[in-house]
């Protein structure tokens, strides 16, 4: 090998160094750090109160479903309502959000609800306990010391983007928390903005996007700790996702770099 050739070797090997060397530069601040996986990131470590925020109580709309629950002394007229088969799966708890729309009275787009006997009832923009004194005070002439309970059906939260089973999920509670949604999802994954999510909720038929921040403790007393039926979260994924320290192939990068360094060592 001449003079001539020995160096063109050399310039070439140290050429793939510093491309090397210039990709691992790029590549390292793309790595996921344990800081943008955490939530609730407040450098206080003793005891931090909050005020709970506030649940203000669902105001019904139209095509909302209600399962709607009536007992009194006078069993036969009271079957006319609704039959003991749902009665029975209402009252020891087994029936799902699926099943009980089945089994439920929706509210038309005017927003009245028709009920057997009673007849309509004007219920849109009331709460679930209006609903449920309105239906006790209709039904005082016509069953012996009724009891009502209306329970609201369609009860969803959906969650998507970066969490790890993406879906749309019912609830039975009256509180549903963002945490307790995330946690439906499976959790946030690595690679999730916990900075920036996104709440996206309906309100008056008009819809409405917040953005929300994990990272604070001071969601707890946000007016969007607490979600409401049919809200959509949106987890974003981080800038790095895509050449995060999972996927990127450091251990290729690594030994191209030991190579290059090992055979200029040898030629130069």
């Amino acid at each position: 090998m001449t003079f001539k050739e020995s160096l063109q070797r050399i310039c070439s090997y140290r050429n793939t160094f510093i491309r090397a060397l210039a990709m691992l530069i790029i590549f390292l601040p793309s790595c996921v750090t344990q800081r943008s996986v955490e939530y609730m990131q407040d450098r206080s470590e003793g005891a931090k109160e909050f005020n709970e925020a506030e649940f203000p109580d669902y105001m019904l709309k139209s095509n909302d479903e209600l399962y709607i629950q009536i007992s009194s002394l006078d069993e036969a007229t009271t079957n006319v309502f609704s039959s003991s088969a749902s009665q029975a799966s209402f009252s020891t708890g087994s029936i799902q959000p699926y099943g009980a729309s089945l089994l439920s009275y929706s509210i038309d787009k005017e927003g009245y609800l028709l009920l057997p006997i009673v007849g309509n009832l004007l219920v849109k923009g009331k709460t679930l306990s209006q609903v449920s004194l309105m239906l006790k005070d209709s039904l005082r002439n016509i069953l012996s010391q009724p009891v009502v309970s209306v329970k609201l059906v369609n009860r969803y939260v959906s969650v998507l983007g970066e969490v790890r089973n993406p879906g749309h999920y019912p609830f039975s509670q009256d509180k549903l928390s963002v945490f307790d949604a995330i946690g439906l999802a499976g959790d946030i994954t690595d690679y999730g903005d916990r900075n920036k999510v996104i709440l996206v909720r309906n309100e008056n038929g008009i819809n409405t996007r917040f953005n929300i921040d994990l990272t604070s403790s001071e969601i707890l007393a946000s007016g969007y700790y607490y979600l409401r039926p049919n809200d959509l979260i949106y987890i974003k994924p981080l800038r790095n996702k895509f050449w995060g320290m999972r996927q990127f192939p450091f251990t290729i990068l690594f030994s191209t770099v030991t190579t290059a360094l090992l055979i200029y060592n040898v030629l130069r």
